[in-house]
């Protein structure tokens, strides 16, 4: 049910992105290219990992793509899960629950001791199952975020 994603799943991957962006009321900001994917995921230096969560006859579910942050105060790296999605037709079916359960996995077999995510405040179907999977939400933290000519200003100073 859950495999690595391969180079072949990138072409999907990327629908699956622009279907994640427009429910989330995003599309015009998923400016990802199938290329970009292709050489976060598979280049010289993965930048990010993905997983395939997958039906019983191989019809592709959903996915998840993750990176390694770090610690400070713990010293050790843990994932940052970027995107989780399941196909809208195909939730309940314990897909979500089945990627996450992989990603835990990841962590407790390198000993990573976090893995974390952000979810929009108006989702509360992923809310409620992300608590029900023991998920605590971190809500004295908000977070920030530079882009576009906030960020080439500042970087260009």
């Amino acid at each position: 049910m859950i495999r690595h994603a391969t180079p072949a799943d990138v072409p999907e991957i990327h629908r699956m992105i622009r279907e994640l962006a427009e429910y989330e009321k995003s599309l015009d900001e998923a400016r990802a290219s199938e290329e970009q994917l292709h050489e976060a995921l598979f280049g010289e230096r993965p930048a990010a990992f993905a997983h395939i969560a997958e039906t019983g006859d191989g019809e592709v579910a959903g996915f998840a793509l993750w990176f390694l942050n770090f610690s400070t105060w713990r010293g050790v790296h843990g994932i940052y899960l970027e995107d989780l999605y399941v196909r809208p037709g195909l939730r309940g079916g314990g897909y979500g629950k089945a990627l996450l359960t992989e990603l835990a996995r990841i962590c407790v077999e390198r000993g990573y001791e976090r893995l974390e995510w952000s979810v929009l405040d108006w989702n509360t179907p992923s809310i409620n199952f992300y608590k029900s999977l023991g998920a605590k939400p971190q809500d004295e933290w908000t977070v920030y975020r530079l882009t576009d000519e906030a960020l080439t200003e500042l970087g260009s100073r």
